[in-house]
């Protein structure tokens, strides 16, 4: 693995076709990780209660399965600590294809194990270290995965390659709802309780495949090469770490990014796994007919995501952002009004009009988080925002819907759950907008001053900010001390 400071020059503009082959891999990366993690939720809503479980009501066994699934999402910060630490200081590539083999053998392994009827109360035991590791796994793989694809973009299309790896949300919901529409159609129901479910899970030794191509033939990014040889000047003067930068100096700045993405990542487990219980278990709709609406939503994902990327690179990231947060606010009391009808026909139209307002968060997120910080803490800042929001928003999200549901009898409280959320992350969206602009006026105005009297400029033209299309857009995250620094690496 590419541990080693390179002795080479950097290469700065990478050749269009190691470009793609990244882009292709961080992708598949993505794709297959969340695979791996998506197949969990389904079982947890169809079968992993009864199996693992089995003690008490339904409800308390559907509970006891959603516990399991928020502890995967708890462990993701663990993941996103730990490899956004290494990966800052020895790499992205190493810690992508650390993650995914970890993924493959803990999802592997879930399709191997014995239920509670076998082998008693160590089968649940197993299945929540096995949740853990593979929360551990994505919440390191998303940084790595992320910064290949950002780091490699040409000028002006960070957010177009960032929304490649978050294309690998839908494909994954798609190719695990798919998996497991297959496995219940070829199976009896009970042929489907005893070992259909399994065969999912097994698919994740595919995994162990691409970790080792992407080991293989991708290389390390540009931008973290020329970090790593000034992170390991500085290091040998301060012993300063990634970490402890970000703990010190750019906390709040994590806990906005936390914030303002909490609500996109609740509403999303809300819509593929909680619904998915409600519907089946509450209104009697078919389980094959709400996976199939779910795949079909999630297809749209696969044009809307890179679209609203593609427009947060022309008119700023914050404004698209804010647009898909103000969008769920709006459309979380009408989206459990038409689930409640019980009609798949407007299940279908409540899940996609969420969804769209979703992928509009979703597209420009990656580039977001990669600006909010420079490339020698980039991996540590991004993937900690991420997964703080990971476990305040879809960690609990499945669980809180089930014990609002059963405390108030009503879906509105799972509306009110979502505007809550869409608050908290418009307020976030406002602070990081705001620091945007008071960390752009001192740079308006020193350009003026240049402007009006070139002659007695202090600098030197080199160490003048290139202005970008997002401009004001891709500061938002710049910490007020840290100030020229951050600002330095924001584009798109």
């Amino acid at each position: 693995m590419d541990t080693a400071p390179s002795a080479q020059p950097v290469t700065t503009t990478p050749a269009d076709g190691n470009r793609r082959r990244v882009a292709t891999a961080a992708a598949l990366a993505s794709a297959v990780e969340w695979y791996d993690y998506f197949v969990f939720g389904i079982a947890a809503a169809l079968v992993l209660g009864d199996l693992y479980f089995p003690a008490g009501s339904a409800t308390a066994g559907v509970l006891a399965s959603f516990a399991t699934f928020a502890v995967g999402f708890l462990a993701r910060p663990i993941g996103g600590i730990v490899a956004g630490h290494l990966g800052d200081k020895r790499g992205r590539k190493p810690m992508l294809v650390l993650a995914l083999t970890l993924m493959g053998v803990s999802t592997t392994a879930i399709g191997l194990l014995p239920t509670y009827d076998t082998i008693g109360v160590a089968a649940p035991i197993l299945l929540v270290l096995l949740r853990v590791a593979q929360g551990v796994a994505v919440g390191a793989q998303w940084g790595g995965a992320m910064l290949l694809a950002t780091e490699y973009a040409p000028e002006g299309k960070r957010g177009v390659y960032g929304s490649v790896v978050q294309l690998g949300v839908p494909i994954g919901v798609v190719t695990a709802n798919t998996v497991f529409l297959l496995a219940g159609a070829l199976t009896t129901d009970s042929a489907f309780a005893a070992w259909g479910w399994r065969v999912p899970f097994l698919v994740g030794l595919l995994v162990l495949a691409l970790a080792w191509y992407i080991h293989t033939r991708v290389e390390e990014t540009p931008a973290f090469r020329e970090a790593e040889r000034a992170l390991a000047e500085k290091e040998k003067t301060e012993q300063s770490s990634p970490l402890r930068t970000i703990l010190r100096g750019h906390l709040g700045t994590v806990f906005l990014a936390g914030g303002s993405f909490a609500v996109n990542t609740a509403t999303f487990y809300i819509l593929i796994t909680g619904v998915l219980d409600y519907t089946t278990r509450e209104l009697d709709m078919k389980k094959s007919a709400v996976l199939t609406v779910s795949l079909c939503v999630s297809l749209t994902q696969l044009v809307l995501i890179p679209a609203a990327a593609a427009l947060s690179d022309r008119v700023g990231r914050i404004r698209i952002y804010a647009l898909g947060a103000a969008g769920i606010a709006l459309w979380a009391v009408p989206l459990f009004l038409l689930i409640d009808t019980g009609s798949l026909l407007w299940l279908a139209v409540g899940t996609f009009v969420a969804s769209c307002f979703l992928s509009i968060m979703y597209g420009p997120q990656a580039a977001l988080f990669a600006e909010l910080f420079t490339p020698e803490m980039r991996y540590t800042g991004a993937s900690l925002g991420y997964q703080i929001a990971a476990v305040a928003g879809g960690g609990l999200a499945p669980f809180m819907m089930v014990l609002l549901l059963e405390a108030t009898g009503t879906s509105m409280a799972v509306s009110g759950y979502i505007v809550v959320l869409s608050v908290i992350a418009l307020v976030s969206i406002k602070i990081l907008a705001d620091r945007a602009r008071a960390a752009e006026e001192p740079r308006a105005t020193a350009d003026a001053a240049t402007t009006a009297e070139p002659e007695t400029t202090a600098e030197p033209e080199t160490q003048s900010e290139p202005k970008t299309k997002a401009g004001t857009e891709t500061k938002a995250g710049t910490e007020t001390k840290a100030g020229t620094e951050t600002r330095a690496e924001s584009a798109g």
